[in-house]
């Protein structure tokens, strides 16, 4: 259950890529206490473009904004079903130290541009020079069709509807968020880099990925706590 309302902030620009992989992919790669979530047998490794709008205490007018990139996939933990983040690249130096110090994530600092163009956004990442392994994205996407709520036990509301992660510092640690349902669109996307694997040791999954645009959102975090 959601605790105090900590942060609040707007994502928008979010773009969803899920790969389907055999549950044993994701099993060994992750801490004691997380077990694999899977959606009709399949695991999933996600990689998730998007920015992070007017990051601010709980009640203040405004904040800090930045684009974020991650490679998660999705848990079973003691707090309940949840995600798993791989990596956290930002365009951020200050919201990383935070990250990294206070809250244990996995965060690094990348070079990112977002372009919105003719009601599309390019969005490029690169992390080289700021962490220990170089990854680069580089993709264009453009939302289709009209806007939908992913019906409950969906495979689509698997993927997004999720209000909890885990990361692994000196134990582990659970944060909890808050928001309505998402609003997502069908999209295409020109993908013409993501080294997010080769940097997090996954080789890289057959086939093209499930592909959801999503709509702006207004989101609440609560402070990340020890499980």
């Amino acid at each position: 259950m959601f605790g105090r309302r900590w942060l609040e902030m707007t994502w928008r620009d979010g773009l969803f890529l899920h790969w389907p992989v055999a549950p044993t992919v994701v099993a060994d790669t992750l801490p004691d206490r997380l077990t694999v979530a899977t959606h009709d047998g399949n695991a999933f490794l996600g990689v998730v473009p998007f920015v992070m709008e007017d990051i601010r205490p709980a009640g203040l007018p405004f904040g800090r904004s930045f684009p974020e990139l991650n490679l998660r996939t999705y848990v079973d933990g003691p707090n309940g079903p949840g995600v798993y983040f791989y990596s956290l690249d930002a365009a951020d130096p200050l919201g990383v130290a935070v990250a990294r110090r206070a809250f244990a994530l996995p965060y690094y600092r990348a070079r990112m541009n977002v372009d919105r163009m003719d009601g599309g956004v390019r969005f490029a990442s690169d992390r080289t020079g700021h962490g220990p392994r170089t990854a680069t994205f580089d993709a264009t996407y453009d939302p289709l069709g009209d806007a939908f709520v992913p019906d409950p036990g969906s495979r689509a509301a698997f993927l997004v509807e999720n209000y909890r992660f885990y990361t692994e510092g000196t134990r582990l640690f659970c944060g909890e968020i808050d928001h309505g349902p998402w609003s997502l669109r069908d999209a295409t996307v020109d993908l013409r880099t993501n080294s997010l694997f080769d940097a997090n040791d996954f080789d890289r999954p057959e086939g093209d990925p499930l592909v959801h645009y999503a709509e702006p959102i207004e989101v609440m975090a609560d402070r990340i706590r020890r499980v």
